[in-house]
């Protein structure tokens, strides 16, 4: 896997958190381990992030479900969900929800995937493509949106899961997804050149939004 945009990302999240309140506070939907590139919120000075997921992990802080958070009407100046909305069962009831949850100019930035295979079991109910994944925030005002993981990844992750359907056991699938990321890793660095094309957009793993 390799999420090109998540560090710039946060890092301008993180300057227009600092630009409109001095001691902002920001909630991480499904943050029981650091995502990538979170790191740049963790490094700026006056954030208050509140790491929550649905079960503990060694970042958790907040045990809460994403379609009932547990914070007043216009209380928090910016959500993130990132890789998590797939994961829930109904995810426009989360996006009312951290709508709900936002202050009139809270931020909210999101990464879902469109072309990933099943990942976490049992809990892994949805994807969508950039214009689906745009009406699910159509409640917010976009200041950014585009290609988090490109065309490669979805590509490797396609090599590698064809080779683990191959496998009768977990021993020799845990085997072939040795070998398909063997084979299929030096793919990645393509995205770095991708993701910024318009014709990444349809082929791409996965995309972020950046909302108001």
């Amino acid at each position: 896997s390799l999420n090109v945009r998540a560090e710039a990302n946060y890092r301008r999240l993180s300057e227009l958190l600092a630009a409109q309140s001095p001691a902002p506070r920001a909630l991480v939907l499904g943050g029981s381990i650091l995502g990538q590139g979170i790191a740049a919120l963790l490094r700026t000075p006056g954030i208050d992030l509140i790491e929550s997921d649905v079960s503990w992990g060694p970042r958790t802080a907040l045990i809460c479900d994403a379609h009932d958070i547990p914070f007043a009407d216009g209380s928090l100046d910016a959500v993130v969900a990132q890789a998590v909305l797939e994961h829930v069962v109904d995810p426009h009831a989360a996006a009312e929800e951290i709508h709900r949850v936002l202050k009139p100019d809270g931020l909210l930035y999101a990464e879902t995937p469109f072309m990933q295979q099943m990942h976490g079991g049992r809990y892994d109910f949805e994807r969508f493509s950039y214009w689906g994944h745009r009406r699910l925030f159509r409640r917010f005002a976009e200041v950014d949106s585009g290609v988090a993981c490109g065309p490669a990844m979805a590509l490797a992750w396609s090599w590698t899961y064809f080779l683990r359907s191959f496998a009768r056991s977990k021993r020799l699938r845990h085997i072939l997804s040795w070998i398909g990321s063997l084979t299929s890793f030096w793919l990645l660095p393509l995205d770095r050149l991708l993701v910024g094309r318009p014709n990444a957009i349809p082929a791409a793993s996965g995309y972020y939004f950046l909302g108001r």
